[in-house]
């Protein structure tokens, strides 16, 4: 195989999630760095599990993430025949067989072998039955599967990972497994090689989890007569109590989807996923796309599990605080014309959005997310934190309240006081709107931080964020003036 060729299959039994879109991402990024190609087949063969929404939220993580494909979506169920053709065509060269032994017998046998704590594996019973004994069953109507012959060698069986090195166990470790079933559909073992070979799948880059069933196929690959594809398995995701992170175990919060409805930059959860289990060499944690592509290297990847430091106790870092910290990493670096549209689409939800944003208020909208994106954690802040930027209808949070404003009964007439002087203001600036209320402190002998701390939670409902003179000059004189002048309704509210 000359051309580098990557499959990402996953199943449509549930959302995407973050093992899932890990495995997809580290396909992504080596079909990248190789000039390769990635294909995406839906293997949606369990039919009583897949379904037509699994498949669309599959198909909508991917995108959200924008790890894209050069081929596909293939669907399993498509190529049934050619499963069934490989089934048949190894049971016809004598590389399989038919098994008759009914499901009571062999759990009989595997309760016995438990008893006797001896190899759980089938013990061959059909492996040996004359022509005529098989010909005798079915002609009695017996159902019967397809098992494959594992070869009798002596010696170990291997392969080579580019993660884990030499893989090895012996030959007669390896049972003679079912390849199709007895209402005449393949198993996932010979379907997911049948596929690959199909394909021209040169590197198979997928999850530790998936190692039982290697050591099956690349006898199928052998049987096959197909050259074997390069293997990468790459370690689990783990939770903290190192159990493996699933959608049945731990709900949403491992979803993709639970991430873009968060507020997540697409590009940021991609840079900590690929952290998930991979490490540069370098103390860089921050990749843009081109450099993440350079540096990616399938023998960088960790050989040991990683943890996903989920937190459902915290309603602010509510998820591994690593992903929290790549993501506000980027909304404070990255280029404001790149953010904007993201913002846009957090606002429309909201109802917050001004068509004005993208016309003659553009540089104000512009300048505004300057202002205010250091302090943020998500997109979604934006309309939670930032909501005073875009609209009056803000609430005003309880601490800052009680603790800038409340306090002081004296409030009631010095805000007034401060928002008639800077309504008289010609030049409403940094200089000037810094000016009167120190000014109107000196005056009134007290602390200028008395005021300008009222002034922030009146004007934004925030006990913390940019300077506050910059906020004032973005807001405006009007809209200003016009919060201070809400004083004597919040006292009047405390007092109910």
């Amino acid at each position: 195989m000359t051309e580098t060729r990557l499959r990402f299959p996953p199943s449509p039994t549930g959302y995407l999630h973050i093992g899932g879109a890990r495995t997809a991402l580290y396909n992504w990024l080596y079909a990248k760095k190789t000039g390769g190609k990635l294909i995406l087949r839906i293997e949606d063969t369990d039919t009583e599990r897949s379904t037509d929404e699994s498949i669309q939220g599959i198909l909508e993580g991917l995108q959200w993430l924008g790890i894209t494909y050069d081929e596909g979506p293939y669907f399993q169920t498509d190529f049934t025949a050619e499963h069934v053709a490989a089934a048949q065509r190894l049971l016809a060269e004598g590389q399989a067989y038919k098994c008759f032994c009914t499901k009571e017998r062999l759990d009989a046998k595997r309760e016995a072998a438990l008893a006797a704590k001896q190899n759980l594996g089938y013990d061959r019973t059909c492996r040996n039955l004359t022509p005529e004994q098989v010909a005798e069953k079915e002609a009695a109507g017996l159902p019967f599967i397809i098992r494959f012959k594992v070869p009798d060698r002596e010696g170990m069986l291997g392969y080579d990972d580019k993660v884990l090195g030499r893989i090895e166990c012996n030959y007669k470790e390896v049972d003679d497994f079912v390849i199709l079933r007895s209402n005449g559909t393949a198993l996932y073992l010979l379907c997911n090689v049948v596929d690959d070979i199909r394909d021209r799948i040169s590197h198979i880059i997928r999850g530790q989890d998936h190692m039982t069933n290697t050591t099956r196929q690349v006898l199928l690959y052998e049987a096959l007569k197909a050259p074997l594809p390069v293997f990468a398995h790459i370690p689990l995701t783990l939770d903290t109590k190192k159990s493996k992170i699933s959608k049945r175990s731990h709900g949403e919060i491992v979803a993709v989807h639970f991430y873009r409805d968060h507020g997540f930059i697409p590009w940021a959860f991609n840079n900590f996923l690929v952290l998930l289990g991979w490490s540069p060499g370098t103390d860089q944690e921050i990749f843009s796309k081109e450099e993440l592509i350079k540096a990616f290297t399938l023998e960088r990847i960790n050989k040991s599990s990683s943890i996903f430091n989920f937190r459902r106790d915290d309603p602010k870092f509510f998820t591994d605080p690593k992903a929290i910290s790549i993501n506000e990493q980027y909304l404070r670096s990255m280029d404001i014309a790149e953010l904007a549209p993201m913002v846009q689409k957090e606002l429309e939800a909201e109802g917050l959005w001004d068509e004005a944003y993208t016309g003659d208020r553009q540089d104000w909208f512009l300048r505004t997310l300057g202002l205010i994106r250091d302090r943020f954690h998500t997109l979604k802040d934006f309309t939670s934190l930032g909501r005073a930027y875009f609209a009056d209808d803000f609430g005003i949070d309880d601490k800052p309240l009680q603790k800038n404003v409340l306090k002081y009964e004296e409030l009631k007439s010095w805000l007034p006081t401060l928002a008639n002087r800077y309504e008289q203001l010609e030049s409403f600036d940094l200089a000037e709107t810094e000016r009167v209320p120190r000014e109107l402190a000196e005056e009134l002998d007290i602390k200028p931080g008395i005021l300008i701390n009222a002034m922030r939670t009146l004007v934004t409902g925030q006990l913390a964020g940019p300077s506050m003179f910059d906020i004032l000059v973005l807001l405006g004189k009007e809209k200003v003036v016009q919060r201070l002048r809400r004083v004597d309704r919040l006292f009047a509210a405390a007092s109910r």
